[in-house]
């Protein structure tokens, strides 16, 4: 390979690069649709769960492992966002009267 067609291959690049349109970097305004409430994101994903679980185990356990399995994903979910929601809070706690014990200085006793 010559010089060049090597210097003509990488002009001929370089021109086509600056021929093709930009490439669009921002993803938030080409949303399909809006963001899920954590409701709606909650029972989509325990609605996955159910026909993946419909669909591998139907047929040793029956019909009713994808409504069952739903069902129970979507309790599991729910209870774990509570206990979630619940162990921030007492971290909370713990970490203010933490902070609150170092670097507050003790009264001194006379």
């Amino acid at each position: 390979m010559s010089p060049n067609s090597a210097d003509a291959g990488i002009a001929g690049a370089i021109a086509r690069m600056k021929s093709e349109r930009p490439i669009v970097l921002n993803f938030s305004s080409i949303s399909a649709r809006p963001e899920p409430t954590l409701d709606e994101a909650r029972t989509e994903l325990a609605d996955s769960i159910g026909q993946i679980a419909h669909m591998i185990f139907s047929k040793k356990y029956g019909p009713l492992v994808g409504t069952v399995s739903k069902t129970t994903a979507e309790t599991l979910l729910k209870s774990a966002e509570d206990n979630l929601y619940r162990a921030k809070g007492d971290a909370t706690l713990i970490i203010q009267e933490l902070v609150d014990r170092a670097f507050t200085s003790p009264k001194k006793k006379k």
